[in-house]
This record gives C-alpha cells, structure tokens and sequence, in this order.
C-alpha cells in the first residue's frame, strides 16, 4: 500500500517541478473530453427530436442509449479497444457513447415539457414544424438540454481518468504511474486535477444553463425595468391621477 501522509507543501512542490508534464495530461484530458461530449450533443439532441416524433422511435433510442450508459466503462473501453485498437479515439468514441444518454433523455423529456397552448400558438401564426421545433420547444427545453450536458460532461471527466488502461492519455496517466509506484504523490497528482476539472465543469454549465433558461431571463429583464423605471411610473402615475378639488365654504 502506498503511504498516503503527504502534506499540501509535498503535494504543490511536485505539481511544480512537473508543471510541463501535468499540464500536457491535462490539455489531452480536456480535449478528449470536450471532443467525446460535443460529438454527443451533436448527435444527441437530433436523436432526441426523434424521440419527440415518435414513440416506438424514442423505445429504441433510449433503451439504446440506456444500454450504453449502465455498461460498465472499462467494459465498454475493453470492447472498443478490440475493435480500434490502443489509443485516445477509443477512448473519445467510449465518452460519446457514455454521453448519449443524458443528452438524448434530457433533450426528449425539454422538448415534450412544452405546452401545448404554445404550439397551438405558434401554430396560429402561421409557423410550420420546423418553426415550432427551433424557435418554440428548443427554447424553451434548452434547461432540460443544459441538465443532460452537464451530467455527460462530468460523467466524461470521470470515464477519462481510466483512459491509460487502454492506451489513452491524459490526467488518468499520473493517477496509475502513482498506483503502480504506490507514490501518493502522482496519485494525488492526477486525481485532485481531474475532480477539480470536475467541479469547475459543473459549476460554469449550470450558469450557463441559468442564462439560457428563458424564465431566468425574463425575471432579470422584469427587474430591470421594475428598477429602472420606479421613478418615471410615479411621475406618469402622479400625471394621470386628477388633483383632488379643495372643499367649498
């Protein structure tokens, strides 16, 4: 077993004599995940649509992609490794698959939340199918959608430290260097980045998912005109009130 008494100085002392090393896994550990997660939502969201279009459609995709998602990771890597060979693109196609299934559950279930009044809205102004799906029910779904990435996204990050089993790289590198050489130091070394990485992840998508929530938007700009404006409403309601006419005798 490895000892595990390091304190912080130890721990940043080693991060920066191997600052170069550490920030090259770190860039190949973000990219692995950013390129697996994009290739899910771009292929995810269109999967959901098609869920919303059709029920017999949405039993497949999704017990699909439910399938992909309770597979165990390094089962699903192992596979793949057979398939592609060592390598980070089977580590990127392991997160795409990973990532599908929050992305297309939460897209599907965004877009069915929509009323039905709205649609009947839109539809009363003379929108066609394609104007409803993108100008009325993705709006409208994209905190749904914002959910599915963020769960993909962290799910990613956590699925990449194991990326060295079979022949990837990133943060996950140092993690079982440290494991092997039973040397708390590397272990912490690639453990602590990624948890962060993690955490910073979660924390900017779900501001993110904030600012796009249509609710949120509507409230800040409610506020703002609320603020903005006491003053002048007064003025103008003051103006409309007639003066009360003074008592005779």
């Amino acid at each position: 077993m490895p000892d595990t008494s390091v304190n912080f100085v130890d721990f940043v002392d080693y991060f920066w004599r191997n600052r170069g090393l550490m920030g090259e896994y770190f860039l190949q550990h973000v990219q692995m995940v950013t390129l697996g997660v994009l290739l899910a939502l771009l292929v995810g969201v269109p999967l959901g649509v098609l869920c919303m279009k059709s029920r017999w459609l949405s039993r497949i995709i999704l017990s699909i992609t439910g399938i992909l998602q309770v597979l165990p990771s390094l089962a699903m890597l192992v596979l793949l490794m057979l398939w592609m060979g060592l390598g980070n693109t089977t580590v990127t196609v392991g997160l795409f698959l990973y990532s599908l299934n929050p992305i297309v559950r939460n897209t599907y279930v965004g877009l069915q939340q929509v009323s039905s009044s709205l649609i009947d809205a839109a539809r009363g102004v003379g929108m066609n199918r394609w104007q409803q799906l993108w100008r009325v029910r993705v709006p409208l779904a994209l905190p749904y959608m914002m959910t599915g990435l963020r769960v993909a996204a962290v799910i990613a990050i956590g699925v990449a430290t194991i990326a060295p089993l079979v022949g990837g790289d990133g943060l996950g590198r140092e993690l079982y260097a440290g494991i092997n050489g039973q040397n708390s130091l590397r272990i912490y070394a690639g453990a602590i980045p990624a948890a962060l990485l993690a955490i910073v992840a979660d924390i900017g998508l779900g501001a993110l998912q904030r600012r796009l929530d249509p609710a949120h938007r509507s409230a800040r700009a409610s506020s703002k005109r609320g603020s903005g404006g006491s003053s002048s409403g007064k003025a103008a309601a003051d103006k409309a009130v007639p003066p009360v006419p003074k008592a005779q005798g």
